[in-house]
């Protein structure tokens, strides 16, 4: 039984839910740019007093832990560790890529064989992207990639690879592979967190509230073309 509030403020817009033994119990969302520092903590503030008036306990926290904007991040964060300190619950993490991931696996018949590649778009041919399994798995860490037809050719050469995130759209015509699916319309949505949150709950997999930093842009070094990891 876990009652989880989640968090998400990594790219564009963001969003809030609460979650109960993996049923929704309160969903917002707002995809407007450079707003997170209102509609956030209003959005918070609505969940918390939707919590309280129907005299639900909190056991944790969750926030998309980026990569991501270094503002938005930083204003999801501290929202989240203040509800940890203040109502001395747990905190949760969850990567915003495979929070991206999430919508896929849970509305779309996927082959046994597919991999899965979110992508954050960053400037220019630029995305930060990883690629799983349909478990999951990390088949290839988190970077930054400069991307070109045959940036991720070793992977397509082996099957269906599914790109999804705000950075797949500009890599629409350039991943010209004949293995390669694009899912349009995915954003990172707190909505989608719960069943990474409530996984990572049960296995008591939390984070510590003074020292959690989450991944900014920033901390990721380009990975050139043809010299992935």
């Amino acid at each position: 039984m876990s009652v989880i509030l989640h968090i998400e403020s990594a790219t564009e817009g963001c969003s809030v839910a609460v979650s109960q033994d993996g049923e929704l119990l309160f969903d917002k969302q707002d995809s407007s740019i450079n707003n997170n520092a209102v509609t956030l903590g209003v959005f918070v503030d609505e969940a918390l007093a939707l919590a309280d008036s129907r005299g639900i306990l909190l056991d944790a926290v969750a926030v998309s832990e980026g990569p991501g904007s270094y503002t938005g991040l930083r204003i999801g964060v501290s929202m989240a560790k203040g509800i940890c300190y203040g109502r001395e619950i747990k905190l949760l993490s969850v990567s915003t890529l495979k929070l991206l991931c999430v919508p896929a696996l849970l509305n779309m018949d996927l082959p046994d064989e597919a991999l899965l590649c979110p992508m954050i778009d960053a400037r220019r041919m630029e995305v930060y992207s990883a690629i799983y399994d349909r478990a999951l798995q990390t088949i290839r860490p988190i970077g930054a990639d400069v991307v070109d037809a045959d940036t991720y050719k070793e992977y397509l050469d082996k099957g269906p690879v599914y790109f999804m995130g705000n950075g797949a759209a500009k890599c629409k015509e350039i991943i010209n592979h004949p293995n390669a699916r694009f899912i349009d319309n995915v954003k990172p949505l707190a909505r989608w967190m719960f069943p990474l949150a409530e996984m990572q709950f049960n296995r008591e997999e939390f984070c510590d509230v003074a020292y959690f930093e989450p991944y900014y842009l920033k901390d990721f070094v380009a990975i050139k073309p043809k010299k992935l990891i």
